[in-house]
């Protein structure tokens, strides 16, 4: 007889929400599909917690410039602020589940308790793969959460039993987190392996001076067929690369951050503040200033 949860249940476009972003205890299920020919064209990030479940044969998720081959029932688990974006075969749509969600800082006078669930989210390897036993007890707990958002039930119930299914998943995640079996599969091309890697540094290293010429020298490559390269492999040149990338994280921080937009250009490697303010302008259409005072805008894609 076949286990009701020996594979995740779905239904394109069902979505479960509790409360929005600007509340701090925030859910969103969002069960639907993509396809090839609207991936992101560069990596996002969000201000809170993400998982996202292929359910789909195959596909890829860029982490922080690292391409990570996923199959159906793989879990990319990401924190605030990570840079990433999912990366869809040709062919039919792909079918996925994402969750993103936010907690307070002190949820119910538990803080430390709480960040413990956290913990597979700040694993050096974002993607979690289970054997089938565990993977059942992973879809059984995701599947009971997905049967109750159809009961009819008061909201403010409901939206407390979700957390309190949830909490178990995080938990049960947490538990079976020894038990993660991926590895990730080595591009074929070793060109392009070089180029992510390289793309993977810049993320680890945009606060300091990125140049044609040092990287160049880091990783004994000419700088000719560093720039060719680059932009064949990932579709921009390696200053655009730097600049998004840079961009990026200094909207994370005016966001999530108080300080000085010139303190923020200073801290993620911008060393003239009038370069900052036009790159700015040119990559989020608005400037900085006007980027934290309305929250972002449009500027940060939603949930992908």
């Amino acid at each position: 007889m076949t286990n009701p949860d020996d594979t995740l249940l779905y239904k394109k476009k069902h979505n479960i929400t509790i409360n929005d972003i600007q509340h701090s205890l925030y859910y969103y299920f969002d069960y639907d599909e993509r396809s090839f020919d609207i991936n992101m064209p560069f990596q996002h990030f969000h201000s809170f917690y993400e998982l996202m479940i292929l359910i789909s044969p195959q596909a890829y998720h860029l982490v922080e410039g690292i391409p990570y081959s996923i199959r159906s029932g793989d879990i990319v688990l990401l924190r605030p602020s990570v840079l990433h974006r999912s990366e869809y075969q040709k062919g039919a749509p792909s079918k996925r589940l994402i969750i993103g969600f936010l907690y307070p800082p002190s949820l119910w006078g538990m803080p430390e308790t709480y960040q413990k669930l956290f913990e597979p989210f700040y694993s050096p390897l974002p993607i979690f793969r289970f054997p089938s036993k565990q993977q059942q007890l992973i879809n059984e707990k995701l599947n009971r959460i997905y049967r109750y958002s159809f009961q009819d039930e008061e909201p403010e119930l409901k939206s407390l039993i979700v957390h309190g299914m949830f909490v178990e998943f995080l938990y049960t995640l947490r538990q079976l987190a020894p038990f993660n079996t991926y590895s990730n599969e080595p591009l074929k091309d070793e060109a392009s392996q070089k180029i992510y890697t390289i793309a993977n540094f810049i993320h680890n290293h945009y606060s300091e001076e990125l140049t044609l010429d040092s990287l160049s020298r880091e990783f004994y490559i000419s700088p000719y067929y560093l720039s060719h390269q680059f932009k064949d492999v990932t579709g921009y040149t390696l200053t655009q690369y730097i600049q998004m990338t840079r961009i990026r994280n200094v909207q994370y921080l005016l966001l999530n951050t108080k300080k000085k937009i010139s303190e923020l250009a200073e801290e993620c490697g911008f060393t003239s503040f009038s370069q900052f303010n036009r790159i700015f302008q040119k990559y989020c259409s608005q400037s900085p200033s006007e980027f934290r005072k309305d929250g972002g805008g449009n500027s940060i894609p939603t949930i992908f």
